[in-house]
């Protein structure tokens, strides 16, 4: 009973740990284990051969996924009566169980659907649990999924036989905090950091060698005229000089920090970071001085990039990775001084309710920190935050996505009193405090042109007016 209580007051602990520099770790994960001495290195093989069948695993993503392990076990499953239960978010490189022939015997439950993941999903061989980012820890430490391992990449083991998790904390810290049981895939090329991501050697059962590069982000694809568009409209009217940024990945991200040269004094608080940072750092543009919370400090749960971005944030003290459950948390980014989040999104109707995970009825992504940002930001402690989702007014095939009624099946992220701006390469619509007849004339202003007319006639038919600015 006690430790229920104990694991709920986990994200409060957390806030006080990094208010007054205590340090914390609910299992002790961070700190090694009296007497025991540091795990021998093993085979891929030989370090899961106590798994059991049915176990229930936690599974390092991003740029840290262990692929070398992961394989270990598609190996056993297929050739033995053998199966697993995995949990993750994102993951990189391939994923070999999600291919047909492991359907049955290698179940994924997706917190956050990634591209190697998607059919799998659709197929119904892997699971989507909707969950906002900050929650997936509750989910670990709760043991609503009761997690027997969790398999995770770290950085060697330094003179004192600590290892780092580098540049995937995220949800990591509490899986890793939770399990009954530690495996580590040991990377070389894994960037040491600072704050939660510190991890003892002899707190694993096992631990793996490689000398594979981590995953990397490849080498960009261009960015759209649309994007760059809508990049250009949020900094120059939407970012002030001084604000803390939450941004995410993709085109519209990396075209809005492309737009922000000129800026001064930005800093950043958000769950992911990437390589879009790296020139506005190295320009004194983002430099993190007038952050009301951590100044001086680059704040993210996890970073995905280019070798050159893992170099520079390796054994960098500017940047501080901890567990979303604290970044995300809701009282620590209302901390954070003219607090401005950007997302992307899928669908936006007339009234302002948004898809981000889905397209229609097929699940496509997930909530990750979207909703956790979306509704913080903009209720920051000093009233000078703004949330802000963009996207293009049209898909690549030129669906619509400014749309009369969202698209059957298709689930809201962010509500209609969620949505404060929307944007897209045609404009910002202001939606806060607006009636649906004000939100119906703001969402036709941007919409593709082609579109508007007939979004004011749906517009006409659904409010039985005619939408319009005026009150």
């Amino acid at each position: 009973m006690f430790g229920k209580k104990f694991r709920n007051l986990v994200p409060v602990i957390q806030i006080f740990r990094h208010n007054h520099g205590v340090p914390f770790a609910p299992n002790g994960r961070a700190f090694p284990i009296s007497g025991v001495s540091t795990p021998k290195f093993v085979s891929a093989d030989e370090a899961i051969a106590e798994i059991q069948s049915g176990a229930h695993i936690y599974i390092h993503g991003h740029a840290a996924t262990p692929t070398e392990i992961t394989d270990a076990l598609c190996d056993r499953a297929a050739t033995k009566d053998y199966k697993y239960n995995f949990h993750h978010i994102i993951l990189s490189g391939k994923v070999r169980w999600a291919q047909p022939e492991f359907y049955g015997k290698i179940r994924s439950n997706c917190l956050f659907i990634c591209g190697g993941m998607r059919q799998a999903v659709l197929d119904g061989a892997a699971d989507y649990t909707p969950v906002f980012l900050v929650d997936i820890p509750k989910i670990f430490y709760d043991r609503v999924v009761p997690l027997d391992y969790a398999i995770v990449s770290v950085s060697p083991p330094d003179e004192h036989g600590y290892c780092s998790l580098g540049v995937d904390v995220d949800c990591t810290s509490a899986a890793v905090n939770s399990a009954k049981h530690l495996i580590g895939l040991v990377n070389p090329s894994m960037p040491r950091t600072f704050g939660d991501a510190t991890i003892h050697a002899s707190q694993f059962k096992a631990m793996v060698e490689t000398d594979r590069e981590i995953y990397c982000k490849g080498v960009p694809e261009s960015i759209g005229e649309a994007e760059q568009q809508i990049g250009r409209l949020i900094a120059e009217n939407l970012v002030d000089n001084g604000a803390t940024l939450q941004l995410g990945i993709g085109g519209i991200p990396d075209s809005t920090l492309n737009s922000m040269r000129d800026h001064k004094d930005l800093g950043i608080h958000t769950e992911l970071i990437c390589d879009g940072i790296l020139d506005l750092l190295e320009a004194n543009v983002i430099n993190n001085t007038k952050k009301a919370f951590m100044p001086g400090k680059s704040v993210a749960s996890f970073a995905y990039g280019s070798r050159r971005f893992f170099d520079f944030v390796h054994n960098n003290p500017s940047f501080h990775f901890a567990s979303c459950g604290w970044t995300n948390h809701p009282d620590i980014i209302r901390r954070n001084s003219k607090m401005t989040a950007i997302n992307a999104c899928i669908e936006v109707d007339l009234t302002g309710q948004v898809v981000s995970d889905s397209i229609g009825e097929k699940f496509y992504s997930g909530f990750g920190g979207q909703v956790d940002f979306i509704t913080n930001a903009c209720n920051g402690y000093d009233g000078k935050g703004k949330s802000i989702l963009a996207m293009t007014s049209r898909t690549e095939k030129g669906r619509a996505k400014i749309v009369p009624t969202l698209s059957k099946g298709a689930g809201v992220v962010c509500t209609r009193a969620h949505s404060h701006y929307i944007v897209t390469e045609h404009g910002i619509a202001s939606l806060f405090g607006k009636s649906a007849r004000q939100r119906a004339y703001e969402m036709i202003k941007i919409a593709h042109p082609d579109d508007r007319a007939s979004l004011e006639a749906a517009a006409f038919e659904r409010l039985r007016v005619m939408p319009s600015p005026n009150f």
